[in-house]
């Protein structure tokens, strides 16, 4: 049986194509907009006029909006596959978005960071790196076909982590207890990939049936249809190596 945290669904899984293009069209004009928002130098009369331009997109987007607990028509919970993921979602502005794949024992990604997720001057919101390293090390744990919620996550900041440019992310499981999973990862710049910058460790546990009900059991699917997940995980699918 393959292991369902490297499984993308595509058109042959019954995923509506030109929806899910539609999807990640305006993720990345959204992405692209937010790093012109952050970097622009135009003068007032241009922000507004921006400004005004949002707001008259955001207008034709809210007619028609989903609940909070109300699965996107596009999400496969099962397969992992989550299209607004703030980490991974392809129509997520809020994502990069890191694209994972599977690596050694592990798994691994690449990501340049604009000036959107600055922290300190120049570099790297500490928590943004938090945000990227409990996504990859759910990831990792996907991979060797565990899953879990995060229940601590630490990091040891060794290095500042520069904006705009390469960056590569490495997580592997290191612990398999049961319900209970360990998982360690790193930071570094591409160019410098044994020099880490961050390292992270976070433990994972799956809930009990009882607990997951309580806290997924009001999900539904997109035509409202009762569909709590269950594996219920924020971490996305995980692709082959080389794949």
């Amino acid at each position: 049986m393959s292991n369902p945290g490297v499984d993308t669904p595509g058109t042959d899984d019954g995923v509506n194509a030109e929806l899910l293009a539609a999807v990640t069209d305006l993720g990345s004009a959204l992405r692209e907009l937010v790093d012109a928002a952050v970097t622009t130098t135009v003068g007032p009369a241009g922000l507004r006029a921006a400004a005004a331009a949002a707001r008259e997109a955001t207008a034709g987007l809210v007619l028609a909006r989903r609940a909070r607990t109300e699965l996107p028509v596009l999400d496969d919970p099962v397969r992992f596959f989550r299209v607004y993921n703030p980490v991974s979602g392809v129509g997520s502005p809020l994502a990069p978005p890191l694209d994972v794949r599977a690596e050694g024992d592990g798994v691994s990604a690449e990501v340049s960071l604009g000036l959107a997720y600055e922290g300190p001057p120049s570099f790297v919101h500490g928590g943004v790196s938090a945000l990227l390293m409990d996504q990859l090390l759910g990831a990792a744990a996907i991979s060797a076909g565990l899953w879990g919620m995060t229940v601590r996550l630490e990091l040891d900041y060794r290095g500042p982590v520069p904006l705009e440019t390469a960056l590569v992310l490495r997580a592997r499981v290191t612990e398999d207890a049961g319900r209970k999973t360990v998982v360690t990862g790193t930071i570094a710049a591409a160019a410098d990939p044994d020099r880490t910058l961050v390292d992270a460790r976070g433990v994972f546990v799956a809930p009990r049936p009882e607990r997951s009900e309580a806290y997924f059991g009001a999900i539904t699917d997109a035509s409202g249809r009762h569909a709590p997940p269950g594996r219920p995980t924020d971490a996305t699918a995980v692709r082959p190596a080389g794949g």
